[in-house]
């Protein structure tokens, strides 16, 4: 299979707004990454410095060129209105020729704890694995892959469906790079 030349630049969730990223939003992300630094320090290897805004910008061009190519289609979650930016996700990891991908997701501290990443993910996971004659990309396999030590983002999985694969003991570090953590790897297939 080929990447599908129709992808939705926008999912509407009965909450959120989900959109392709543009450099326009940098100031956007740039309040929400740094508003949460600390938590998002813990999980991510790229949230361990302050953005800047010259780095959103660039990251969000990058971003926006690498949906526009389906290589990987990331979103950023917006409240309904579509005014304060609320996270991001999307797919990461596509491999069209399965075709699978694999789905990641972070909420801004303020907004966290509203149940906002499971819609996103349901959102994400019902498009995807959604055949491409019906609109959907038509992934044979969907994956969440996160540490076992984060509790939030784990229960998160399951509670949608997907099947706990595997738990890779020693498979990564810790997003400092301090220590060797395990990788959860949750999947649902058609």
């Amino acid at each position: 299979m080929t990447a599908p030349s129709a992808v939705p630049t926008e999912i509407v969730t009965p909450r959120l707004r989900l959109r392709r990223p543009d450099p326009a939003d940098a100031e956007a992300l740039v309040a929400a990454v740094n508003a949460s630094l600390p938590q998002l320090r813990e999980w991510m290897v790229w949230a361990q410095a302050p953005m800047t805004l010259d780095a959103s910008r660039e990251n969000l061009t990058g971003a926006a060129e690498r949906f526009d190519a389906r290589e990987n289609l990331r979103y950023h979650v917006w409240n309904a209105e579509g005014t304060e930016l609320v996270g991001s996700s999307g797919y990461h990891a596509l491999d069209w020729r399965v075709p699978k991908g694999e789905i990641g997701y972070w909420i801004a501290t303020a907004h966290a704890g509203q149940g906002y990443a499971r819609e996103v993910v349901q959102a994400l996971t019902d498009l995807a694995l959604t055949d491409s004659a019906a609109g959907g990309l038509g992934l044979r396999r969907l994956e969440i892959r996160c540490d076992p030590a984060n509790g939030r983002s784990a229960r998160i999985p399951p509670a949608l469906g997907y099947t706990l694969d595997a738990r890779l003991v020693n498979d990564d570090v810790t997003a400092d790079g301090s220590a060797p953590r395990d990788t959860l790897i949750f999947s649902r297939v058609r």
